[in-house]
């Protein structure tokens, strides 16, 4: 007499469905942290193989720490509120520090678009916001990255910083907001005039208005009424003023500060995916 077949065990059968069975694909805004996640670790790869771009961006903040923070700090020609030249003047160059890493992002969309990169990342299922946030958060990881630099030579020069650790995520929260706005503002300029040469142009243009015409370099109450008015709309102000509060304890809005970032980080983000498809044509 033969024996009757044995029933598989409900759990065995389940593992070999899992084996002959492909998972299903995350799709749609599943894929968002995988993706951001992913970008910030190809940024940190390059760094790792490629340092020069870390000490090269450093001469800049560190000469105009040196020699314009040096000069007008003996000068006293700027209103501080008795805060050392140099103290009030070492935020702001953070600040510009991390937006020139960001404000030229969109070099690398254009570069990915002429070699074939960024038609084979629209063809995924990955939403085009997500590709841009992912991008957006890397140029934040950079600009960070960046930031310690300038943080390490400001303390060696002298500069009283805070080495509080909430306040110093803090600084982190609001470099990583402020680049990612400044990467999304270049993406989208990107997306508008298409060619390397032109962004160049475009970026080195706006840099210096941008910086100038915040509260980088003297106080919102030194500049003239019609600018004045600009930096209010200058979301490099909002970071700067932010800065200064975490790092050397001045009077900030801080609550202000992060949701003007934070706007204007979703609205760039909003408008580089808006126009990526334009990009990639």
């Amino acid at each position: 007499m033969s024996a009757a077949p044995v029933a598989p065990h409900p759990e065995s059968a389940e593992r070999l469905d899992l084996l002959l069975t492909a998972p299903a694909a995350r799709t749609g805004w599943r894929v968002v942290p995988a993706r951001v996640l992913a970008m910030c670790i190809v940024e940190l790869q390059k760094l790792r193989h490629d340092r020069t771009e870390i000490y090269t961006r450093a001469i800049q903040p560190a000469l105009w720490l040196l020699i314009y923070g040096e000069t007008f700090t003996r000068i006293r020609a700027i209103p501080t509120g008795g805060i050392p030249y140099l103290d009030y003047l070492a935020p702001g160059i953070i600040a510009q520090s991390a937006m020139f890493i960001s404000i030229f992002y969109g070099i690398m969309i254009i570069w990915e678009r002429d070699s074939g990169i960024l038609t084979k990342l629209l063809v995924t299922p990955t939403p085009r916001a997500a590709l841009v946030t992912g991008k957006a958060f890397a140029a934040g990881v950079k600009a960070v990255i960046q930031v310690v630099v300038v943080v390490v030579i400001a303390a060696l020069l002298g500069v009283s910083l805070t080495w509080n650790p909430l306040k110093l995520l803090g600084v982190v929260a609001i470099v990583v907001l402020g680049s990612a706005f400044f990467s999304c503002l270049s993406m989208s300029i990107a997306g508008i005039v298409l060619t390397r040469d032109r962004l160049m142009g475009i970026g080195q243009a706006i840099t210096m208005p941008l910086f100038f015409g915040s509260n980088a370099l003297y106080p919102v109450s030194a500049m003239p009424g019609w600018l004045q008015v600009i930096s209010k709309f200058n979301p490099l102000s909002y970071e700067v003023d932010a800065l200064r509060g975490l790092l050397i304890g001045t009077p900030a809005h801080l609550g202000t500060d992060y949701a003007v970032l934070a706007f204007a980080a979703a609205l760039g983000i909003t408008a580089a995916s808006a126009l990526l498809a334009r990009l990639a044509r």
